[in-house]
């Protein structure tokens, strides 16, 4: 009996050392997965941001190209056709739409009349679950009618609860169809007994923007009592320039395309700013800063602000008059400010781009445009005290204590704001009292996060509730789902490290005084964050970017090797690649603004203009017989127009030499 019972406690024990092996492997494993994961989406983020620093500091530039290449009554030339200004006009009727546009036999989609009931939006649903597109006559009386309804909103919209209904808050959507139709399904539609708040960004980035936008309007119109819309700092129509949504509906829309724009950007205007529950719950898309008044916010004039991105004529005639005092004279520092936010111009928590030593007066039309651009760009932080949101540009980071002292002052209990990407959804700060509520899964990728949505009872006690749309997800294990997502992050990294090939390599030179090739990883990390400025986790990051040599140096050169980037002709230049990686988003938007019919040309006189206003917006002196020479040299077909490729080309020339002018 004592052998067998010796032998049966060495098994025991063996079993136990190998359960414990196996879980400790099994957390090792996990832990690794979360590791990746997480830089993986710090990159997705980082890269991001850096892009709003860029559409931040690109607003002046184009503001400029508005002013000046566009008609003075209209938005730009991608938005003016025949016909615009009746349409903004207010008193244009649903009935004169019916007039103006017919609807052929062919059309086999929704079909509208108004007053909308719940079953004109249940067929909406169903006809964008099968992909199909709403008519342009529909979509352009919608659009007016939801106007017409916001105008008679406040800025601020104050709902109060019952012991018979929650109200749900839903964050970020952009242009996920998927899963607002998720939402629906999970929650139930909009009613009286159902009461919905969307949070803003409805817009960008996803392809169904429109879809989105079409499918809150009609509820809107429905139950305008019990569905709420904020304005987030994408329902702007410089920020859908470059983020897709003015592209998506050129596309979708074709000949309508410009008048639906067109009327978008006023509805745009007129979403309310913030929402508040029962007197305690304040919901707005971005956050607060330490001057924050919504007694204020509740008077002005929302609509006067049609972007953000294009702040009130007297502000703008005022950052002139800084101009003058600061002059800006090198095409690099509009077209992508080659020093990152934050050694530049900052469209900060001080509500303008001026420099702390200026003299001039006092604007109430700045302050009105402080006030929007802080509730829709800003962001909690951990740290007390109120400071320029460096890594997005605009708005400002805000502590708990901004946060205690705005609850004071209103005697609020809770603040729910959504703007930032979260991995499960949500996230609680400020001891519980602020909340960042996201619903787009799957924002970077498929598989990289939950979206979310809160459900408020009477009581005020939030319920959060997750999903995640997947469609191809669930074929996937964790690592392989971890896998991809890392993947496509470092692929997007790469792609931005060459764009700034130039400067890293330069920057790397400093700490290579031998010329070797080789620096330590100190000074490899210190330099890719001097030019990138990403605050990404470098050390830990280079062994997937850098190749290192036996003696543990960085063979820096080695950054650049085997990336794969997209070129815009068979035969480029091989520098015009990485001007092509830095400037091409910026350059199409540019492209698309001269591009008066949208035909993907520009004519030989258009393109002298453009770089004419471009000289002298930036003090260069041009002169005729250049800009003859550089039309020459890239009006390949020679056939009097130049489509974007050209474009291309020739912005690289004149990049050139400005860096040689520099040198």
């Amino acid at each position: 009996m004592g052998c067998n019972s010796s032998v049966a406690y060495r098994r025991s024990e063996k079993a136990i050392r190998a359960a414990i092996l196996i879980q400790n492997w099994y957390r090792f494993t996990k832990a690794r997965l979360e590791t990746r994961r997480r830089y993986s989406l710090s990159i997705f983020q980082s890269i991001e941001y850096a892009d709003e620093q860029d559409q931040l500091q690109l607003a002046n530039f184009f503001t400029f190209m508005l002013d000046h290449c566009t008609h003075p009554d209209s938005v730009s030339h991608i938005l003016t056709s025949p016909g615009v200004s009746q349409v903004v006009d207010e008193g244009l009727s649903l009935t004169e739409f019916e007039n103006r546009i017919d609807v052929p036999d062919s059309y086999y989609g929704p079909r509208l009349s108004f007053p909308l009931t719940v079953e004109d939006a249940n067929a909406l649903l169903h006809a964008f679950r099968n992909e199909q597109l709403l008519h342009a006559r529909y979509v352009l009386q919608l659009l007016c009618e939801t106007r017409r309804v916001l105008k008679e909103m406040p800025n601020i919209t104050h709902l109060s609860t019952s012991y018979s209904k929650e109200i749900t808050v839903c964050g970020d959507l952009h242009g996920n169809l998927d899963d607002l139709l998720l939402i629906f399904y999970k929650n139930g539609l909009p009613s009286e007994q159902n009461p919905y708040v969307f949070n803003g960004d409805f817009v960008d980035r996803g392809k169904n923007s429109m879809e989105i936008l079409i499918i809150l309007f009609a509820f809107l119109l429905i139950y305008p009592n019990d569905l709420h819309l904020n304005r987030g700092n994408h329902e702007d129509y410089i920020m859908n320039l470059r983020y897709g949504f003015t592209k998506e509906v050129s596309k979708k829309y074709k000949d309508h395309g410009k008048l639906i724009l067109c009327l978008l950007r006023d509805v745009f205007s007129w979403l309310p700013l913030a929402t508040i529950i029962d007197s305690k719950v304040l919901i707005l898309h971005g956050g607060i800063s330490d001057t924050t008044d919504l007694d204020f916010l509740n008077a002005l004039e929302r609509s006067k602000l049609k972007s953000l991105m294009r702040p009130p004529k007297s502000v703008r005639d005022r950052q002139d008059q800084l101009k003058e005092r600061i002059p800006t004279t090198r095409l690099s520092k509009h077209i992508a400010n080659q020093n990152v936010a934050g050694k530049t111009q900052h469209i900060s928590s001080s509500g303008s781009t001026e420099s702390s030593g200026s003299n001039l007066p006092p604007d109430p039309a700045l302050k009105e445009w402080k006030q929007i651009l802080d509730i829709l760009w800003s962001d909690p932080r951990s740290q007390n005290g109120c400071t320029p949101n460096k890594s997005r540009g605009g708005g400002c980071y805000f502590g708990p204590d901004v946060t205690a002292k705005l609850f004071e002052r209103y005697n609020l209990k809770m603040l729910i704001r959504s703007h930032e990407f979260k991995p499960e959804g949500y996230e609680i700060s400020h001891d519980g009292k602020v909340i960042t509520i996201f619903s787009a899964s799957n924002y970077y990728e498929e598989g990289s996060n939950r979206g979310a949505y809160i459900k408020l009872n009477p009581e005020l006690i939030p319920r959060f509730v997750q999903y995640q749309v997947s469609k191809y997800t669930r074929r996937q294990n964790l690592q392989e789902r971890v896998g991809t997502i890392e993947s496509s992050a470092l692929k997007s990294l790469r792609e931005k490290i060459y764009a700034h090939r130039s400067e890293l390599t330069s920057a790397f030179a400093q700490y290579d005084l031998n010329s070797t090739g080789r620096i330590s990883v100190s000074d490899w990390a210190a330099a890719m964050e001097s030019v990138l400025q990403l605050e990404l986790p470098w050390r830990m990051l280079r062994a997937q970017l850098v190749q290192m040599t036996p003696n543990g140096e960085a063979d820096y050169m080695s950054c650049f090797y085997d990336l794969k980037i997209g070129q815009p002709t068979k035969e480029v230049q091989p520098a015009l690649v990485e001007t092509l990686c830095r400037y091409r988003r910026d350059l199409e938007i540019i492209f698309n603004i001269i591009d008066k019919d949208h035909s993907g040309l520009i004519s030989l006189e258009e393109f002298g203009q453009t770089w004419k206003l471009f000289a002298s917006h930036l003090g260069i002196d041009l002169y005729d017989e250049s800009l003859d020479k550089l039309v020459l040299s890239i009006d390949y077909n020679k056939d009097g127009h130049i489509d974007f490729n050209e474009f291309l080309e020739a912005f690289h020339v004149v990049h050139r030499l400005e860096k040689k002018a520099n040198s």
